[in-house]
């Protein structure tokens, strides 16, 4: 047998990602997105290929140098639209799945957007797309903005670029624009009559807290009516069979800390009522897994409803696993889940009482599995990696707990490096959100990483989702400390448990984890190299600069900049920075409006100041998650010099 290899930096780009699939209507043929890295151009492409559950036999649908993704299946089970940019914007086209070739439905000047959905009967699609005008130079021409948040990342100035509601007839081709009010208008969902779309208006010109939608409908005159509006968070809607009500995840804004869990709720629409159906659940609706993967389309909070309106199915994120928990719709309070094991699930669909979903753990991406709700065996229906992996050797992993400060138990995992002996040189690595998690998901980062000859810390400090609000809601004004404490500790214990060298440590992680990279410096010299990328360092000028700072800020300190302003400095990496000594490189793309890019720059030049060996790889044209779903260059670049920081210095 020939010796394996281990992971490297060139494994990404010959990796299939599963980007999203959807069950035919009766439930026998699954189409589904997968993309790869064309290493030679530095492109990614995505085809979507066609899967026979009776046979089992699977084939691709379509072929060439474009990105074909967001596959949906004609009412009838007879089409499958999508969105291709074959023509060099990305624009709707429809395919027959007996054979023949792709044609292209819209053709506006700028693309379409990403949210589409077919009528009941098949007749007309609804489609997002910005107005069809050009769009002026910004970069030449004065312009003026009113809107509280008026740029947002990996999107742009918002004016010209939010998005409204056409529908499209698709036997004439004739488009009726629906919208026309300067929200951004996605995610729809037909009424069951044809008559009304639902869907999410967010990016309001008045609204501060941007990612967070109203439910609105709009009927085919384009009347516009509005169902819920002023939550902290909404998610995941979708109608009932009879589309009497409105199913969603989502945080009422009833004064809880910013952290607090997600809930499903049914809204009536006659009568404007929302009832919670999961009150006594300890962890979230929807969850918060991090992936490190190109994988957009794998969301944990979509939601189904079965066929008979009396359940839905959804994702509930429990400390390191993310599975599919069937809920009652109506009556006494009842949930339970639908897959279990040390994995990560991402619903996709349901038809009938076949149930779609995606399913990854520490050392496999993604792949298709299904099953009956109500069986325990699941069939697994992809192996797109499989030979691959199999000629590398892939780390072992522990799963750690231990006590934290005021006794509170942490969560933890450590992968092991297929080479070398124990104690292993360590990265400890930060997951962002900060209300988000780590766990039994695949992250490339890591496995290339060990692939190297490093142990991998990663755990799911205070703030982390999957634990209870208590745990999730901690660092509220007060950034920097219990967190800050957990991810020492968990240092403490791989050390003690003989795992990590306490002489060969390096620190990394991405927005709120290079935040606590960059804050982790200030206050140790324990590390020999970070690298934060598109960190928070100073929270007063990221109020002012963030696409999200004049609610974030204000949620996570705990009022504004002027009212606490010993609280904002208090929490911010920037106050300590004079007094690292860790060499640090510093990750920053230069169109990140999320955590922009003077927050680096901010720390680089304190750093230089103290004579702190410092360095900042700048990602042009790079936004929030360019590392992970940015062009492919700078995913190259990321990749090369954190193997080559960590080298240098651990």
């Amino acid at each position: 047998m020939a010796q394996r290899r281990t992971m490297q930096p060139d494994d990404l780009f010959a990796l299939q990602f599963l980007n999203g699939g959807a069950l035919s209507p009766d439930g026998e043929r699954v189409v589904y997105t997968v993309s790869q890295i064309n290493a030679e151009v530095d492109k990614e492409y995505a085809a979507l290929h066609l899967l026979d559950l009776a046979s089992g036999e699977s084939r691709r649908l379509t072929h060439g140098e474009q990105s074909d993704r967001g596959a949906r299946w004609s009412p009838d089970g007879q089409a499958i639209a999508f969105i291709s940019d074959r023509s060099g914007t990305a624009q709707l086209h429809l395919m027959r799945v007996d054979g023949g070739e792709a044609w292209q439905l819209s053709d506006f000047a700028r693309g379409v957007g990403g949210s589409f959905a077919w009528s009941p009967d098949g007749a007309q699609i609804a489609f997002s797309a910005k107005a069809d005008a050009e769009a002026p130079d910004l970069s030449k021409e004065a312009y003026r903005v009113d809107r509280t948040v008026y740029r947002f990342d990996a999107i742009g100035y918002l004016d010209g670029e939010a998005q409204d509601i056409y529908a499209l007839d698709v036997a004439s081709g004739d488009v009726t624009r629906l919208t026309d009010d300067r929200s951004n208008n996605s995610n729809l969902r037909w009424a069951a009559d044809g008559g009304s779309i639902l869907y999410d208006a967010n990016m309001h010109p008045d609204a501060a807290r941007v990612m967070t939608p109203d439910l609105m409908r709009v009927d085919l005159a384009g009347n516009k009516a509005t169902l819920l509006s002023g939550w902290a968070s909404v998610a995941g809607a979708s109608l009932t069979p009879d589309s009497q009500h409105v199913v969603f995840v989502g945080r009422p804004d009833d004064g809880k800390p910013i952290g607090t869990k997600a809930d499903l709720y049914v809204l009536d629409i006659a009568a404007g009522t929302v009832e919670c159906r999961t009150p006594s659940l300890d962890v979230g609706v929807g969850g918060g897994l991090s992936l490190d993967m190109p994988v957009g389309a794998l969301g944990a909070e979509n939601v189904v409803i079965a066929d008979d309106g009396q359940s839905a199915l959804a994702n509930v994120q429990r400390g390191g696993t993310n599975h599919i928990y069937r809920i009652a719709l109506s009556g006494a309070e009842s949930w339970q889940p639908v897959t279990s094991g040390e994995s990560a699930v991402f619903l996709l669909g349901l038809a009938g009482e076949r149930l779609l979903y995606a399913q990854t753990s520490m050392n496999i991406p993604p792949e298709l599995y299904l099953k009956r709700p109500d069986e325990d065996a699941a069939q697994r229906l992809t192996a797109l990696n499989e030979a691959r992996l199999a000629e590398i050797d892939l780390p072992a992993w522990s799963r750690l707990l231990w006590q934290s400060v005021d006794d509170t138990e942490v969560e933890g995992w450590y992968l092991k490096p297929p080479t070398g002996e124990a104690p292993y040189p360590t990265i400890l690595y930060i997951h962002g959100g900060p209300h988000a998690a780590y766990g039994c998901g695949f992250h490339f980062d890591f496995q290339m990483l060990a692939g190297a000859g490093y142990g991998v810390l990663f755990l799911n400090h205070r703030a982390s989702t999957g634990y209870g609000d208590a745990f999730s809601t901690a660092i509220k004004g007060d950034w920097g400390n219990l967190d800050y404490q957990d991810l020492l500790s968990g240092v403490d214990h791989a050390i003690a448990l003989g795992l990590a060298d306490a002489d060969r440590l390096g620190v990394c992680g991405t927005s709120g984890g290079g935040n606590l990279s960059c804050w982790i410096i200030g206050q140790t010299d324990r590390f020999k190299a970070a690298i934060p990328q598109n960190p928070v360092t100073n929270w007063r000028s990221f109020y002012g600069t963030s696409d999200v700072g004049i609610y974030f800020a204000v949620e996570q300190m705990g009022g504004h900049p002027h009212e606490i302003p010993e609280v904002y400095a208090r929490c911010s990496p920037i106050t300590y920075a004079h007094r690292c000594t860790t060499p640090t490189l510093l990750v920053q793309s230069e169109l990140d409006y999320r955590c922009p890019a003077e927050q680096s720059e901010q720390f680089y030049t304190v750093l230089k100041a103290a004579g702190c060996t410092v360095e900042m790889l700048r990602q042009p044209g790079g936004y929030h998650g360019a590392s992970i779903r940015g062009a492919v260059n700078l995913r190259r670049a990321h990749n090369d010099a954190m193997l080559e920081w960590f080298a240098r210095y651990v």
